[in-house]
């Protein structure tokens, strides 16, 4: 029989190199494996999966069809070591994960989460807050990014921050705007009063000097969107951190659009800043949000036809 677990760390490791993070991916396939082991398994099966995949009580059908998918795409890996693995077939399970449909922010709605953010109790989060709020919105980084930020990539005499290695390991340089350096030179020089020996080297960091983690840094958004009001408008569109990148590539993309700029040139120097590998990958962000895009979307079909 396979070591399932040795097999689960060179995934990981295969993965990882072509530039996956897989944190969920990591956590739900040791549960699997705990599940496995707990049902004296010998190898990896359909049955096992589909029985694995539908434990949550009350999950939705997405959620399920997420954990089945993780496992059908540990099993194929497994496959190629083991000849008694098989591998879920894709229709085992009815639901499929939904992609959100993306939260706009209105300027309003920033402003009043940023204005909840400074009636959090303590004064370093009000400031941690306030400030990585605002460089969301107006850089297009990932969360991940952001709070992964050291001291020193925030270059504020040169008005850019610098991305090391972020998705795929693609390392970029951010530009930021005279009013985002003075808001982050202000953030800066509040936080180092306020938590003057930090225990890592991070430019964001919680009350214990410690780097902000995704989760809490999710959960405090969420709160901050409830008490500025900004709800979901279905259940497939609420307010999510990762929706201010969509705000930033509408926005800019607007903002070109009106200025009688040329769109088509101009967007791989979004698709840069954004991180993406290729302008295609930077279309869905648009096309997503046709009802304010219609007008550079007419552009860009023609742009991007046959790419997608």
């Amino acid at each position: 029989m396979t070591d399932l677990r040795k097999a689960l760390d060179d995934y990981l490791t295969v993965r990882r190199s072509l530039g996956y993070r897989l944190a969920v991916a990591e956590r739900l396939l040791n549960q699997f494996l705990d599940f496995l082991e707990g049902s004296d398994a010998s190898a990896i099966t359909t049955a096992l999966a589909i029985r694995w995949a539908s434990l949550p009580s009350g999950a939705s059908p997405g959620w399920l069809a997420q954990r089945l998918s993780t496992a059908r795409l540990f099993a194929s890996f497994v496959a190629g070591l083991d000849g008694q693995t098989e591998i879920p077939p894709v229709d085992c399970l009815p639901g499929r994960p939904a992609r959100a449909t993306p939260y706009l922010y209105r300027d309003d709605e920033i402003e009043a989460i940023m204005a909840a953010a400074r009636r959090l109790r303590t004064p370093l989060l009000v400031h941690t807050y306030e400030a990585l709020i605002g460089l969301l919105s107006v850089s297009g980084m990932r969360i991940g990014e952001a709070i992964g930020l050291r001291r020193n990539d925030v270059l504020l005499d040169e008005a850019c921050v610098q991305v090391i290695e972020g998705k795929f390991n693609k390392s970029r340089e951010l530009p930021l705007a005279p009013s985002s350096v003075e808001a982050l030179r202000h953030f800066a020089r509040v936080r180092d009063e306020l938590c003057p020996r930090p225990r890592v080297d991070a430019f964001f960091c919680s009350t214990a000097g410690t780097r902000l983690t995704y989760a809490r840094v999710q959960q405090t958004f969420r709160h901050l969107c409830d008490e500025a009001g900004v709800v979901a408008t279905s259940p497939r569109c609420r307010p999510r951190l990762h929706d201010l990148r969509h705000r930033f590539a509408v926005t800019t993309l607007v903002s070109w659009q009106e200025a009688g700029a040329d769109v088509d040139a101009l967007l791989p120097l979004l698709s840069t800043v954004m991180g993406h590998v290729n302008p295609a990958s930077t279309y869905w962000y648009l096309t997503s949000t046709p009802e304010l895009m219609a007008p550079v979307v007419a552009r860009l079909e023609k742009t991007f036809e046959g790419e997608r």
